[in-house]
């Protein structure tokens, strides 16, 4: 029996975030795959939608698509996508455009943060369908 590999995908156009996060997670046992754009997001979930176990987005995107966007394409995609949005303005948005059963982390935070966020909603969502 092989182990499932945790593959997050992640949104982020800010190359500093994008090593904070990427160092985070891989201290956290995850793997991910980092993207800049939100177009670029949604053609890999369109492409696989059940590869990946979690979306970690942030809002503010360069592009025409926010987070709030591929999150919602996600959950179109796959329902039992877990979504973490990261932001550093748009937290009060976050009622109205948010996915359900979502977490939203706040710039700056703390890398044990991302690793928690993913952790607790990867085990509140059921097991991916291959």
């Amino acid at each position: 029996m092989h182990s499932a590999v945790l593959l997050i995908l992640v949104v982020e156009d800010d190359s500093l975030i994008q090593d904070l996060v990427d160092a985070a997670l891989a201290e956290g046992g995850f793997e991910n795959e980092i993207v800049a754009s939100g177009e670029k997001a949604v053609a890999l979930l369109q492409g696989a939608p059940t590869k990946y176990r979690a979306l970690l987005t942030d809002i503010n995107l360069k592009g025409q698509l926010t987070g709030w966007d591929v999150a919602k394409r996600a959950r179109e995609l796959n329902p039992e996508m877990p979504v973490i949005y990261m932001t550093g303005a748009a937290a009060d948005e976050w009622p109205s455009h948010g996915v359900p059963n979502s977490i939203l982390l706040n710039k700056p935070f703390a890398p044990a943060q991302v690793v928690t966020a993913v952790s607790q909603l990867i085990n509140q969502a059921p097991p991916p369908k291959e």
